[in-house]
């Protein structure tokens, strides 16, 4: 039973490095099956249009990014003070609230930088 308490933060922390590397894989599988598509292509004989050669980009939104960051910090911050558990010197898990406050106001930040460039831009 006592590992069970070193087990649930244990997945809790690692389930974002989970999610980052299979996101990142997927997006390198991703570029690899392109390449090799062009180079199919190219081996051909077939003319490559210059659209293709370029690099897809992908939107950039302060908006999102902060909004997503203010959910993962609130997130891990309701998520740690309701774990049960305490460490041997006898502090409880719920102590480490704070570890959310890191993207929760970097995410505020992201908001105030995109609230600031849109107002920036003569839209609002």
């Amino acid at each position: 039973m006592e590992s069970l308490f070193f087990l649930i933060p244990l997945v809790v922390m690692a389930a974002p490095v989970l999610i980052v590397l299979t996101v990142l894989r997927y997006r390198y599988r991703q570029t690899q099956a392109r390449y090799q598509a062009l180079m199919q292509l190219a081996d051909k004989g077939v003319e490559l249009p210059p659209q293709l050669l370029v690099e897809p980009q992908i939107a950039y939104s302060e908006r999102r990014r902060a909004l997503v960051l203010i959910g993962g910090g609130i997130g891990v911050m309701l998520t740690l003070l309701v774990l049960p558990g305490e460490f041997d010197n006898g502090h409880s898990v719920r102590e480490l609230w704070g570890l959310g406050l890191l993207p929760l106001t970097t995410g505020l930040g992201y908001l105030a930088s995109w609230w600031l460039n849109r107002r920036g831009d003569g839209r609002g």
